[in-house]
């Protein structure tokens, strides 16, 4: 699972045996280990009674939630994301969540394994 930051907005994307282990279980959760020990912990969870997707964070841990019925479509189809633009804080900013099918690169990067990414949909586009 990929996290990308900026600004006011979350995305996760997440590999074909992501979103099938997400599609059983219904969360799926990633760690990154930084040096001196910190850890830092990311991950994404269906939640029944949900109306949009929102995203909360411990000082550890980010935590994006996910309307079920929602992303169960998302699991099931071939439907690309699951997106929420302007899920409230509570200093008033608005959050934007985007949940997301990780796509092959159009271009090979070195040290990259894609082998897991959904087809790119227009491999001639570029």
């Amino acid at each position: 699972m990929k996290l990308r930051i900026r600004g006011n907005s979350v995305r996760l994307r997440l590999t074909r045996s992501e979103v099938e282990a997400f599609g059983k279980t219904g969360s799926v959760v990633e760690q990154t280990h930084f040096a001196a020990g910190g850890v830092m912990e990311y991950g994404l969870e269906a939640v029944a009674d949900l109306a949009a997707c929102t995203a909360t964070f411990d000082g550890r841990a980010i935590r994006v939630l996910a309307p079920k019925p929602a992303v169960e479509r998302w699991v099931n189809s071939d439907d690309v994301a699951v997106a929420t633009s302007a899920a409230g804080t509570q200093d008033g900013h608005a959050l934007t969540v985007l949940i997301e099918k990780d796509f092959a690169c159009l271009t090979e990067r070195p040290g990259e394994d894609d082998s897991d990414a959904y087809p790119h949909p227009h491999p001639d586009e570029c």
